[in-house]
């Protein structure tokens, strides 16, 4: 096999990753302007009857409400990036707001910023998954409005830093989205862990008589597989894209300059994740 045989295959290879790449952006793209607007309809369902009456009867569905609140509803409003078409109900005034407010967050990076936005996040979600606090949302309605604004509010600061949300982009490495990814879901899987192996009831304004229907434990336990499945579902891809580009993208620099001096790589094509190699060309058949 010569050399100029493999080059080519190569090119070749390199051009059909790239048209891929570019094929699932633009169905991405093509989804977003719908997301916002799901993640709109699903925190009203959760809050209003039929919804919102459940989740102040039963643990499964008051984890259910608390997972869409903390988790589902950001990730889809900032993959929705709504922001422009918000700010163009301000105008010229809007969008140049929304320019400059992305200008500045690309030009200010700061790794205390995005660090204390998941120690609030963390913070604020377990806080309102304590038995107190799921206590007086059953005795008080009223206050699930109050945990939708700050667990939606913290979500979406999160969920900034770990997603591209046209115009803005994260501020923090992949490795480290993986990471902030990773650390709630723990959080939370913990969280779910020891109120679905207590034993006892964790919430009493949610204690269901003995031999009516479903019972407290049981309640419990589904909570628990709920709140271990929800946050897995959201976090896990947000892991996995990450580390799979931090991979691929973060290649030897040095082998990359040495293969273009020597022929060997194609400078501007994309290349697999580290450790990974393209499979060797087929010989060529004579005509």
């Amino acid at each position: 096999m010569t050399d100029g045989a493999g080059r080519e295959y190569e090119v070749q290879r390199a051009g059909e990753y790239a048209h891929e790449e570019m094929a699932m952006r633009a169905r991405i793209k093509g989804m977003r302007a719908w997301l916002a607007a799901i993640g709109v309809i699903l925190a009203v369902a959760v809050m209003v009857p039929p919804g919102g009456t459940t989740a102040s009867r039963y643990v499964f569905a008051q984890a259910v409400q608390f997972s869409v609140l903390a988790i589902v509803v950001p990730a889809l409003v900032v993959l929705g990036a709504p922001w422009r078409q918000v700010a163009a109900l301000l105008g010229k005034r809007g969008n140049d707001l929304a320019d400059r407010a992305a200008i500045r967050r690309s030009h200010r990076p700061s790794r205390a910023r995005p660090l204390l936005i998941l120690v609030t996040f963390i913070a604020v979600a377990l806080a309102w998954r304590l038995p107190v606090a799921v206590n007086s949302l059953v005795r008080y309605p009223a206050l699930t409005a109050a945990e939708a604004v700050t667990l939606i509010g913290t979500g979406c600061m999160l969920w900034l830093e770990l997603v591209d949300s046209p115009p803005f982009l994260p501020r923090i490495t992949r490795p480290q989205r993986a990471a902030f990814a990773a650390v709630p879901m723990w959080s939370l899987w913990a969280s779910a862990y020891i109120m679905g192996f207590s034993g006892t009831d964790w919430f009493s304004a949610l204690a269901h008589s003995a031999g009516h229907g479903l019972g407290t434990l049981a309640d419990q336990e589904i909570a628990a597989g709920l709140l271990w499945a929800i946050p897995g579902l959201c976090f896990v891809p947000v892991v996995y894209f990450s580390a799979i580009t931090w991979l691929r993208d973060s290649a030897n620099l040095d082998d990359d300059l040495r293969g273009v001096h020597d022929g060997q790589r194609v400078p501007g094509l994309p290349q697999p994740p580290r450790g990974w190699r393209l499979p060797p060309p087929e010989p060529r058949r004579p005509a």
